[in-house]
């Protein structure tokens, strides 16, 4: 470790800014933080790279940015003749300077670049890759993480992020990159004499917004009655902003208020403490202004624009309205989907979810005889089976599809998950609703009282460092090899799905079945009275998830169960924590 940040000293010489902090972390002998940055390189894995800012392999920064272009670089020239590669970035600390790091890096292999002038959300840059034809996309972002991370997201030429299989042959090319410290990038002039990166014309915009139309079962009641809804919307410092203010605008809905403290783009995301739509606490300034308005929905968007998180008006909530979770989200809207033109609904329609996300979906989907198949979480995994779906190599066709953590897709489009699409969508929905004399609050309860009451929770165990990795490879272990038999009363283990095998064991028997799916170190447990529950490790934070669902006749009995279940859950994760130490 100490021979590379000596050469990571040597190299930075004239970085100013990474040799400062670089130095700071020598002088001040901090041991900690210099093994966190220097023990190993930040992995790149099947969906780019991710972490915090800063100087070392095991960071995000210039070399790290152009150690993964120049490997994607290589890749591509393996593969095709005249490779292009589209890039968007968003409003994170150093976004645009990595996004052209990474175009000057591919521009010097040789390769073709379209690159966005200023900030787009994650759903535009996978439009553009597909609109382009282009061979790969690059999305410079950290999603919903804290402020000090940023990230790079690597797509196929589906406008999809990267399944296993090329990923992996991708994964190669970066790993076989020795010294990113002197890797060459093209300078101003070769990049203007080459004509090699070329700055994407509005016109792309203009496309996207008008395909948003395709995501609306109404159009035509957004123009008529468009101004009847009162909508909060807050971009929470992010990408949003303009994409999403212009398709209200173009659909007809007018009553549409900004929260002015969160509307610009803000690197630190100074008003929140983690800008993530999935949390109540991003959504104190939108429920202080739909408050003020009297607004009928609040709306936030994470920073690249991928996640949406709704809030509804509730009087026995604290400050007046209720963060609706994913889960639930996705069953309002899947309903609506479904359910406007059953007669339209074709006979091999599929919706498709990950296998953390809510049982409740199935259901709808056998209500209207649909069927829904469950892939890995990621939403590559989604989009692996609509390309499927749409080369002819399953029967299907694409419907919906949508994962817990607040992603969702409607029309095909886009092959990400786009908060844009859904904020249409679902504020269609609302309108619908309140035509009608309801409230979402109200349609949901309906829904829970037909199919029952679903409830589910995720709890997020962070353990950094060197030791943390270590630890959550040794929860996972600790599992497989003693699966625990039962979460509490009531509650005993009937089957073992471990994806990792690609096998599931009926406990009483011990009988096996194959699953599907591709290999990912994640074990589900389903119990007897249909509660399940779920862990793996997060595949862009130094994080172990757990992931609980039950499903019950009342609210109440259904929260109970879910609390007990959770309880003994982290007990017997505790456990077996306490015993590495």
């Amino acid at each position: 470790m100490y021979e590379t940040i000596e050469r990571w000293r040597r190299g930075l010489q004239h970085d100013r800014q990474l040799s400062a902090e670089l130095e700071a972390m020598i002088q001040g002998e901090d041991e900690e933080a210099l093994e966190d940055c220097f023990y190993r390189t930040l992995t790149f894995g099947t969906g780019g790279m991710r972490g915090e800012l800063g100087p070392g392999p095991n960071r995000m920064n210039r070399y790290t940015v152009r150690k993964a272009a120049l490997g994607l670089a290589r890749y591509l020239h393996a593969t095709e003749e005249a490779p292009s590669v589209a890039i968007a970035f968003d409003s994170r600390a150093n976004s645009d300077l990595f996004a052209k790091e990474a175009a000057r890096t591919l521009a010097k292999e040789g390769v073709k670049v379209d690159i966005f002038s200023s900030l787009r959300p994650t759903p535009m840059l996978s439009f553009a890759v597909r609109e382009r034809e282009a061979s790969a996309g690059i999305m410079i972002t950290a999603s919903h993480n804290p402020a000090e991370y940023n990230g790079l997201k690597v797509y196929g030429s589906d406008g999809a992020q990267l399944t296993p299989e090329p990923a992996e042959k991708l994964i190669a090319y970066v790993e076989a990159i020795q010294d990113e410290l002197t890797i060459p990038i093209a300078d101003e002039k070769e990049m203007g004499a080459d004509g090699l990166i070329h700055t994407l014309a509005p016109e792309m915009d203009d496309q996207y917004i008008q395909a948003l139309g395709s995501v609306l079962r109404h159009p035509e009641m957004g123009q008529q009655n468009g101004g009847n809804i009162q909508v909060v919307f807050s971009p929470l410092h992010g990408t949003a902003l303009e994409p999403l203010k212009y398709a209200f605008e173009a659909n007809g809905y007018t009553d549409v208020h900004i929260v002015p403290e969160q509307a610009e783009p803000d690197p630190g995301f100074s008003t929140v403490t983690k800008p993530n739509p999935e949390e109540g606490e991003a959504f104190a300034l939108a429920k202080a202004l739909g408050r003020k308005r009297q607004a009928d929905l609040l709306i936030a968007t994470d920073p690249d624009a991928d996640r949406l998180g709704v809030a509804v008006p509730d009087e026995q909530e604290e400050g007046g309205y209720r963060l609706l979770t994913g889960n639930e989200i996705g069953f309002l809207l899947l309903d609506y989907l479904l359910g406007e033109d059953t007669e339209a609904l074709p006979d091999n329609g599929k919706v498709l979810k990950t296998i953390v996300t809510s049982e409740s979906g199935r259901a709808l989907a056998d209500h209207y005889g649909v069927t829904c198949e469950d892939t890995l979480t990621g939403f590559k995994f989604i989009a692996e089976k609509m390309k499927c779906y749409e080369d002819g190599l399953e029967d299907g066709t694409f419907l919906f599809g949508y994962e817990e953590s607040y992603g969702y897709l409607l029309a095909p489009f886009v092959r990400d998950k786009d908060a844009i699409q859904t904020a249409l969508a679902v504020t269609e929905m609302a309108l619908s609703e309140k035509q009608k004399g309801r409230t979402l609050t109200e349609k949901l309860a309906g829904l829970y009282e037909t199919f029952g009451y679903y409830r589910e929770e995720i709890e997020s165990i962070t353990l950094k460092g060197k030791q943390g990795e270590e630890q959550i490879k040794a929860l996972l272990a600790s599992f497989r090899a003693q699966p625990p038999v039962s979460f509490g009363e009531g509650q005993t283990v009937s089957v073992i799905e471990d994806y990792e095998r690609g096998e599931a064991t009926t406990v009483k028997n011990g009988n096996r079945t194959p699953i599907h799916l591709p290999a990912s170190n994640v074990l589900k447990y389903k119990c007897e009275d249909e509660s399940w529950v779920c862990v793996r490790p997060s595949g862009t934070e130094p994080k172990m998830k757990c992931y609980f669902g039950v499903k019950k006749p009342n609210p109440s009995t259904a929260q109970q169960a879910l609390a007990e279940l959770r309880e003994a859950v982290m007990a017997d994760i505790n456990l077996r924590l306490s015993n590495f130490n």
